[in-house]
């Protein structure tokens, strides 16, 4: 059995922290596990980037979710062509994770029945990551 895995890795424009603790908070099960942050040993990170997130691991419902800071001048933009997709459990769940996610964000989807499944949202929270949940 391989140990080889994939595993999304957020870079966001001096934010990740508060997105961090963001996604900690909007969904069931979920805990920050990593926080190292830049002091001034990281070669060539200005004086700005002291103290922001050089890495950091969330455990979001069992996956594992890597972030990172960036100078906000260098930070490449997230865009909705790549998403999160995420199963939900119950509606209840979808529910929360939904409204959690839609404050401050843009509901570009739903939430709606499509084909088989009950419920359907495509959502860009308030940092610019795009999340699909659907609850079967």
């Amino acid at each position: 059995m391989t140990k080889s895995k994939i595993i999304p890795f957020l870079t966001f424009p001096s934010t990740a922290e508060e997105a961090m603790t963001f996604y900690e908070a909007s969904f069931p099960n979920s805990k920050i596990t990593r926080l190292v942050r830049y002091d001034e040993n990281v070669p060539n990170a200005s004086a700005e980037m002291v103290g922001k997130v050089l890495n950091g691991s969330l455990e979001l419902q069992g996956q594992e979710l890597y972030f990172m800071d960036m100078e906000p001048e260098n930070a490449p933009a997230f865009s909705w062509a790549t998403s999160l997709y995420m199963n939900c459990e119950a509606e209840a769940e979808f529910d929360t994770i939904f409204n959690n996610l839609s404050k401050e964000g843009i509901v570009m989807m739903g939430p709606e029945p499509v084909l088989n499944f009950r419920k359907v949202t495509w959502v860009t929270d308030k940092y610019g990551v795009t999340w699909q949940l659907v609850w079967e």
